[in-house]
């Protein structure tokens, strides 16, 4: 039986296996455009870590739904030592229910909900809009902002171009996978090297990248080195495994594939002192990218010392 918590006008549910497509269709109020099916119910099939659908979806009487938030569950490793975390995903609210609340209630519930469920700490990467809210009204704590590298290859974007003539898309595509073909590796992610470097981060183990295929991402090899990556909006690396010696070579060649796949540019986000960062910011300038926010419910990791790549965030 689902929980269900009644409210003056509206009433609020766990969010589960029965109700889980109601989110399809506020992603579609609230933005206009439609994701494909089934995604939600794969992004929050979170089994692997023993805590699976964490959140609350609000309906109004007729049973529409008009508000959303919730957590998607991982492990962060910190040493020897796992923590059951969760990153804070998707946050929705029907324009038509905007600034009643709806956001913190929701919010606060999904938080208690986490605590529950062995949750020990949340982080998340939160856009402009939302960064008060969570600062403010929810009191998270941010410990940096992450930093963005952007490549120009100096090509027009036939992503964007393509996108919107359904015949130039399939054709498009078809074409990438001809290129890619002899890039690609049969791995599904990359693991994290910020262990390595003294630091805490998600740990991307089998079952943790078994669970991100929701994503359409890819590995590909340039030499030596691992690229894990998705084509949006350019050639987007979530994270990089590369020999310090081989990182310039390997730049100009991913730059050289960047221009074959018909991308404008090449983009990388990474926490500021892991050894992406000095690899990048050595060569390029950086610009401000995510927020990093925490919400500590007892975890008593030290926060300055979690650090991400884009691989890390939900969206990649």
């Amino acid at each position: 039986m689902n929980e269900v918590i009644q409210m003056k006008g509206y009433h609020i549910e766990r969010l589960s296996k029965v109700n889980i497509n109601s989110l399809e269709k506020l992603y579609h109020e609230v933005y206009g455009r439609s994701v494909a099916p089934g995604y939600y119910s794969k992004k929050y099939d979170t089994s692997y870590t023993g805590v699976e659908h964490v959140g609350y979806i609000a309906f109004n009487e007729r049973h529409n739904p008009i508000a959303y938030y919730g957590v998607i569950p991982c492990f962060i490793r910190y040493g020897d030592q796992l923590y059951l975390a969760a990153q804070s995903a998707d946050t929705m609210t029907h324009p038509k229910y905007q600034f009643k609340g709806l956001f913190v209630q929701l919010a606060n519930l999904t938080f208690d909900l986490s605590m529950e469920e062995g949750i020990s700490l949340i982080f998340g990467f939160p856009n402009q809009n939302s960064l008060h809210g969570f600062l403010v009204r929810l009191k998270w704590q941010m410990t940096e902002t992450l930093a963005y590298y952007n490549i120009a290859t100096g090509m027009i974007s036939l992503d964007s171009v393509t996108r919107k003539i359904p015949f130039l898309k399939k054709v498009y595509e078809h074409y990438q996978e001809y290129i890619l073909k002899d890039y690609l590796v049969s791995k599904k992610g990359i693991e994290n090297a910020v262990f390595k470097e003294g630091f805490a981060g998600v740990n991307r183990n089998a079952l943790y990248l078994n669970y991100k295929k929701y994503s359409d991402t890819r590995v590909i090899q340039i030499g030596d080195a691992l690229l894990w990556i998705k084509i949006k909006n350019g050639l987007v690396v979530g994270d990089v495994s590369c020999p310090s010696g081989e990182f310039d070579t390997m730049l100009i060649n991913l730059k050289k594939l960047a221009m074959k796949l018909g991308l404008k540019n090449i983009q990388f986000h990474t926490s500021h002192q892991t050894r992406l960062s000095w690899l990048l910011s050595s060569r390029y300038p950086a610009q401000p990218s995510f927020y990093v926010l925490f919400k500590d419910l007892g975890s008593r990791i030290p926060l300055d010392k979690i650090k991400f790549t884009y691989a890390d965030v939900d969206t990649f």
